[in-house]
C-alpha cells in the first residue's frame, strides 16, 4: 500500500494535469477545475504506469545508471515547468472564455485550491487502486495453491473486480442514490408556504381541477404559478391578449404513465385546451421542469391563444433520471403523445388547434422518441422544437451525420431544409434550399452546449466541432487532448457556469426567433422580436 510512486506515471500525470487547465466549452468554478485536474492527473498516472509495464513486458531495454537518473531529473523539471506555465495561464483562459460569453472576470482558478483538490482526488483514487491490487494478490495467492498460476491470476482478477463492483455499485452507489431519491422526493412533495392554490376554476390545481394542488409536485406548482396574465402579455406585446392555458400532471397524480396521460387529457377537455389556436405538448426534463423562457416566449408570441400540457415522469435531475429511469421518460412521453394526439386527430381539421411538440435536453430526447413516422404519416402534427438535444438522441445523431458536407456540425443543413432545420445564436431557420413544408422540425442548439456535443469518443478522438469554422461561442484557445478533453466536457455538463445564450442555457431572444419561424409568424419582424425579448427579460 505504501509503495513509491512511478516516475513515468508522475511524468504523464503532470502533463495531463497541465492540459486539464486549458479551457473547455463553458467556464467552470475552481472546485470543478480541481476535480477535473485530479481525475486527469490520476488518468495520466495510470497510463504512464501501464505504458512502463508494457515497455518492460515487451523486453525493450531501459536506461540505467546516471543516464536514467539525469533523464528522470530533466523530464521532471520540464513537466514541472509545463505545469507552472499552464497553471499561470489558466486564469487568463477562463477569463477569456467568460469575456466571450459576456460574463465578468473571475478571481482566477485559485492555484492552491486546485492543487489541494487535485492531490486529494489522486490520493483517494490511488488508495482504491492499491487496495484492489492488494485484494487481487491475496485471492490469487490462495488460488495458486490449487490451480495453475496463470489461471489463478485470471480468476483472481475477475473475483476482485466483482467484489469491488458489488461494493461500489450495490452498496455505495445504491445508498447514495436512495439518499438522493429521498431528498428530491421530499422536496418534490413539500408545498412551500408562499404557494397557494389558484382561485381561477380553469387553472390546474384549483378546487375545480381534476388534479389537486398537492399532486402537481413542486415543479408543477411552479409551472402553473408562472402562467402570465392577459394583462401582462398585453403590456409586453402592445396587443390584445388572453390568459394562456397550462395543464400539468405531477408524478403523484396517478400510478402509471397511461393513467397520468388520460388524466391530462381529461383536464385539457375540462379547461377547453383544444379550443385554442395552438397546442403545445411538452416533455419536461428529468425533474419535471419546463423552461419558463421557452414557455413564455411562445405564449407572448401567440397573444396567449395557446394551451400547453406536460406530464412529469421523474423528480430526479436529468442525469440521474437518464441513468436509473432511462425508459420511464420515454414511456411517459409516448403515453401523453398518444392520448393528446389521438384525441386531436379526431377533431375536424379546420377547427382543431395547430399541434407542436417541445422539449429541452432530456425532454428533447424523450419527446423525439415518443412517436415515429408510422404514427403520424397519415395525419402529421404541425412540428416540433427541440432545444439542447442530448448527444444520446439517435435521431439527432443520424441527421447530424447526414448533414450537407459544407455545413458545420454545430449548425448543420440537412438535405434541402424542407423538413428539418437547425439554428443557434446567429439564426439558421431561415436557411433552406426548398421552402419549409407544413411539417417542421427545428433544433435550437449552441456550439458551446456540452449536453449536445459531449460524446464518449472525445476521450480518444478530436471532435468535428473543433474543426474550422468553429461555433461563435467556442473559445479559440480550446484544444483537444486525449482523455482530458473528455473529462472536461463531461464536467461541463454538471458544473459549467454558462449564462443565458451559451452552453445549455437557451436565451429568450433565440426562443422567440425559433417559435416565430417554426410557427410561420411572419408579422413578427426581427425588430419586434428584439423589443419583445428586451421587455420579457426586464420582467424576469
Amino acid at each position: 500500500m505504501l509503495r513509491p510512486l512511478c516516475t513515468t506515471g508522475l511524468t504523464v500525470a503532470t502533463l495531463f494535469f497541465a492540459f486539464s487547465l486549458t479551457p473547455s466549452l463553458v467556464p467552470r468554478p475552481f472546485a470543478a477545475q480541481g476535480l477535473i485536474s485530479g481525475l486527469s492527473f490520476t488518468a495520466g498516472y495510470a497510463l504512464g504506469v501501464a505504458g512502463l509495464w508494457l515497455w518492460v513486458w515487451l523486453g525493450i531495454p531501459q536506461w540505467r545508471g546516471r543516464a536514467a537518473f539525469w533523464f528522470r531529473v530533466g523530464t521532471a523539471a520540464l513537466c514541472a515547468l509545463v505545469a507552472v506555465v499552464f497553471l499561470w495561464r489558466a486564469a487568463g483562459w477562463q477569463n477569456d472564455l467568460r469575456a466571450l460569453m459576456g460574463m465578468p472576470e473571475d478571481v482566477g482558478v485559485r492555484p492552491l485550491g486546485v492543487g489541494v483538490i487535485t492531490v486529494l482526488v489522486f490520493v483517494g483514487l490511488l488508495f482504491v487502486a492499491r487496495l484492489f491490487r492488494l485484494v487481487f494478490g491475496v485471492i490469487a495467492r490462495q488460488l495458486r495453491r490449487v490451480i495453475p498460476p496463470r489461471i489463478a491470476h485470471g480468476v483472481g482478477l475477475v473475483l476482485a473486480f466483482m467484489l469491488f463492483w458489488s461494493v461500489g455499485n450495490g452498496v455505495l452507489f445504491s445508498k447514495a442514490l436512495r439518499g438522493a431519491d429521498n431528498s428530491y422526493h421530499q422536496w418534490h412533495i413539500t408545498v412551500q408556504p408562499e404557494q397557494s392554490p389558484p382561485q381561477e376554476p380553469l387553472r390546474t390545481g384549483s378546487e375545480d381541477s381534476l388534479i389537486s394542488w398537492e399532486a402537481l409536485g413542486q415543479r408543477g406548482r411552479d409551472y402553473i404559478a408562472g402562467t402570465p396574465s392577459a394583462a401582462a402579455i398585453e403590456a409586453a406585446t402592445g396587443e390584445a391578449a388572453q390568459t394562456p392555458i397550462r395543464v400539468y400532471v405531477g408524478l403523484g397524480a396517478a400510478e402509471t404513465p397511461e393513467q397520468r396521460a388520460e388524466l391530462a387529457l381529461q383536464e385539457m377537455l375540462r379547461v377547453g385546451a383544444f379550443e385554442r389556436s395552438t397546442l403545445l405538448l411538452i416533455t419536461p426534463t428529468g425533474t419535471g421542469w419546463v423552461d419558463p423562457v421557452a414557455q413564455l416566449s411562445a405564449e407572448h408570441l401567440l397573444g396567449g391563444d395557446v394551451a400547453s400540457v406536460a406530464a412529469q415522469y421523474s423528480y430526479l435531475p436529468s442525469f440521474l433520471a437518464l441513468l436509473v429511469e432511462g425508459e420511464y421518460g420515454v414511456q411517459s412521453a409516448r403515453a401523453l403523445f398518444q392520448a393528446v394526439y389521438g384525441h386531436w386527430r379526431t377533431l375536424p381539421e379546420d377547427e382543431r388547434p395547430a399541434l407542436y411538440l417541445y422539449g429541452l435536453s432530456l425532454g428533447a430526447l424523450n419527446g423525439g422518441r415518443a412517436f415515429d413516422a408510422h404514427d403520424i404519416i397519415g395525419d402529421p402534427f404541425a412540428g416540433a422544437l427541440w432545444s439542447g438535444p442530448p448527444f444520446r438522441s439517435e435521431v439527432w445523431r443520424d441527421i447530424t451525420a447526414e448533414r450537407q458536407p459544407d455545413s458545420p456540425i454545430w449548425r448543420p443543413r440537412f438535405r434541402d431544409g424542407s423538413v428539418v432545420r437547425f439554428m443557434n445564436q446567429e439564426g439558421g431557420l431561415e436557411r433552406g434550399e426548398a421552402p419549409w413544408g407544413p411539417y417542421r422540425i427545428a433544433y435550437l442548439q449552441y456550439a458551446s452546449d456540452p449536453v449536445t456535443f459531449f460524446s464518449p469518443d472525445l476521450f480518444w478522438r478530436s471532435p468535428d466541432w473543433l474543426q474550422d469554422p468553429r461555433g461563435p461561442d467556442v473559445s479559440p484557445a480550446l484544444r483537444w487532448f486525449p482523455v482530458v478533453t473528455g473529462l472536461q466536457v463531461l464536467a461541463d455538463i454538471s458544473a459549467g457556469e454558462a449564462p443565458r445564450g451559451f452552453g445549455h442555457e437557451y436565451a429568450m431572444g433565440d426562443y422567440l426567433a425559433a417559435w416565430a419561424a417554426l410557427m410561420g409568424l411572419e408579422h413578427w419582424s426581427p425588430a419586434r422580436l428584439a423589443r419583445l425579448a428586451e421587455a420579457l427579460e426586464a420582467t424576469r
